[in-house]
């Protein structure tokens, strides 16, 4: 898979995104992720980006033409047709299935946004305006991040036991995840359920299941209602 980001702030997302899941699989080569700075589509000496809205009002808006021509400029790079994401809060909820979704495409581009917001004629380059949840933070960036790291580890290959994706939170199901205990047995008087020490794999798979139901219940039981 290639993910091309457009962001005016590449530095956000380099260390993040060279680390653990993500990096690995950029070394393994199952994933190629490239940063592209839309001020290097601008014509202009002071590589201008944005520029104040019409109508008045205070902040910044992103300039359509350079966001468009660094687009232009990839899909001359790519074969294929790529989803093009664009992070706001406007969009989809961005949730394990969509994790999912994009898992299988062979190029994903993000468009981040920043400052107030972004022309309007930009969301017309989408194909999937996404959200990661309903607050605001300073940019696109960081949901940008976010969605990249739950689409690569879906990704065979990315994680050594693929097992583990398997059994995250939310992957089979709309359940969360079970509790999960390790060395020592016991801890500050806090023991380690029975059954994970009987080494019946049966019993503690059923025990796995309830305990996912009975976490979802207690915890988010509204997942329970989500088809």
């Amino acid at each position: 898979m290639r993910i091309d980001v457009i962001t005016a702030f590449p530095n956000i997302l380099g260390l993040p995104l060279s680390q653990s899941i993500v990096g690995r699989a950029q070394k393994k080569g199952i994933v190629d992720i490239h940063t592209v700075d839309p001020r290097d589509f601008t014509s202009d000496n002071h590589r201008t980006i944005d520029e104040i809205p019409y109508g008045g009002g205070p902040g910044m808006v992103l300039k359509p033409e350079p966001i468009y021509s660094a687009v232009d400029f990839l899909l001359s790079e790519i074969s294929g047709d790529p989803r093009i994401i664009i992070t706001t809060p406007r969009g989809q909820q961005f949730d394990q299935k969509a994790a999912d979704r994009f898992a299988n495409e062979e190029n994903l581009i993000f468009i981040c946004g920043h400052y107030r917001g972004m022309d309007e004629r930009i969301f017309e380059l989408a194909t999937d305006e996404m959200s990661i949840g309903d607050f605001v933070v300073t940019g696109g960036e960081i949901p940008a991040m976010l969605m990249i790291d739950a689409i690569v580890r879906r990704i065979p290959g990315s994680l050594n036991d693929f097992e583990s994706a398997e059994r995250d939170s939310f992957a089979q199901s709309n359940l969360l995840g079970e509790p999960l205990y390790t060395r020592p047995e016991i801890f500050r008087e806090m023991r380690v359920p029975e059954i994970l020490l009987s080494g019946h794999h049966q019993k503690i798979e059923e025990w796995r299941k309830e305990q996912r139901l009975e976490l979802t219940k207690t915890k988010r039981e509204e997942l329970l209602t989500i088809e």
